[in-house]
Formats: structure tokens, sequence, C-alpha cells
């Protein structure tokens, strides 16, 4: 049975974007990997990522509540799986369970299935889409990232009928063309 390798990051939603991202910078000594208007990806070490911030502001800019969830806190953790066959065949054992992702998506560095639990917590069950964090990283601090940061949605049968017909890894983990996509509804912002 495939397992997570490792806990990945978390992601917080946020009205005060600039001083949360100056406070994480501080406290743990985290560099910058990207930011734009909407989003920041921090890291104090070899991952392209262990925390980003969803600014509300700029994705809502009234503060309407939501029947949800609060629109500060958490948004979701992330647990990273060591390979893209393990990733499908957890997606596989899931939905056999009719447990299933409500946003497939190649965000570029990952290829991430996001799950919620049953009191609407979010998972994001992923697998790193570079061989090295230094790559993940130059990728983020990158044009294509910064073109299309959230990416592109995926069909997680498609992969996994692919991955099941031995497709190589390498090509199971490349980012298909297509155009950026905003974040859903669903995700709470």
């Amino acid at each position: 049975m495939a397992r997570p390798s490792k806990f990945a990051h978390v992601v917080y939603r946020t009205r005060r974007f600039d001083e949360m991202v100056d406070w994480y910078r501080q406290v743990f000594e985290a560099q910058v990997r990207h930011q734009d208007p909407v989003l920041a990806f921090l890291s104090y070490d070899d991952e392209h990522h262990r925390f980003a911030f969803v600014n509300l502001s700029a994705l809502k800019p009234t503060n309407t509540p939501s029947d949800e969830r609060a629109d500060v806190g958490v948004d979701h953790v992330a647990y990273t799986y060591a390979s893209v066959g393990d990733l499908l065949d957890t997606y596989s054992r899931l939905k056999q369970r009719g447990i299933v992702p409500y946003w497939p998506v190649h965000h570029g560095p990952t290829l991430s299935f996001y799950y919620r639990d049953p009191d609407g917590n979010r998972l994001e069950f992923q697998v790193d889409c570079f061989k090295t964090a230094e790559e993940a990283t130059a990728y983020m601090e990158g044009e294509a990232f910064a073109a299309n940061p959230i990416g592109v949605q995926i069909d997680p049968d498609t992969l996994l009928k692919q991955y099941r017909d031995g497709v190589p890894e390498q090509q199971l983990l490349a980012r298909p063309d297509g155009p950026g996509m905003p974040i859903p509804a669903e995700h709470g912002v």
C-alpha cells in the first residue's frame, strides 16, 4: 500500500498577505520562491515551498462570510508521495471506496490531487515533478510559473490508464499544455 513519503507544505488564506509573508520570512528565515499579488510561496530548506499564502483581499475584496468555512486560516495541508505510481495507486484505491479528488491539477512543480475529509478539511496528495529541489525552485522562479502559478486541470483516470499501460514516469509528470485556471470555487477561495 502506498503511503505519503513526507509532509510537504501548508497553505494559509489571509487578509494580511504582506504581513504574513514578512512574518514567515523573518521567523523561519525563509526565501520567497514566487510572489505575485495573489500568491506567495516560501521555503526555509531544499523543498520548493513549505508555506504558501493566498491573498484573500485580492481574490475576494469584500469580506462576505462563506457557508462552508471561515475565509482566513489553513487552506490545506499537503503530503508528498515517493512516485507518480504511488500517487496513482492511492488514487485508484481511494476511488474504489468512493473517495475522489475534487481538484486534480498539474501545478508544474507538482502533480496534485485535492481531497476533502468528512469535516471539509482539505488535503493535497502530490508527487514532485522535478528530480531535484533545485530544478523545482528554478521553475517556480521562472516565467512559465509566473504566467500560470495555479496550473492545468488533469484527468486522473487518463493518467492511471497511461501509468498501467507503461507510459514512462517522466512523460506522466510533464505538465500538459493548456490555459491557466482559476482556483476552483469548491476550493474555498
